[in-house]
């Protein structure tokens, strides 16, 4: 069954350009791993500090393993100076 996860990143200011320039990075390698169905990254344009990805992922083990690849964990480590807060990340069935 497949799954969405989006998630909510709010940059520290100053940091905006930095982190929208990392997500988009992250983006490309990231749309083409096995079971990825969609991967979008969005930019509040009320809220500039404001960042939301949208994932699509074929199965659980897809986004599992999305998780443990380098880049990734390459962009987790960058991000944290870049993030005023940790990021929100909610998970997703369809119902219908």
């Amino acid at each position: 069954m497949t799954i969405r996860i989006m998630a909510r990143l709010t940059a520290r200011a100053g940091s905006e350009t930095a982190l929208a320039a990392l997500l988009r990075d992250l983006s490309f390698p990231s749309r083409d791993e096995g079971g990825c169905l969609g991967y979008e990254v969005f930019h509040n344009q009320d809220d500039t500090r404001e960042f939301v990805t949208v994932e699509q992922w074929s199965d659980q083990a897809a986004a599992d393993a999305h998780l443990a690849t380098p880049h990734v964990t390459e962009a987790i480590r960058r991000a944290s100076d870049l993030l005023a807060q940790p990021p929100l990340i909610h998970r997703f069935l369809p119902l219908a």
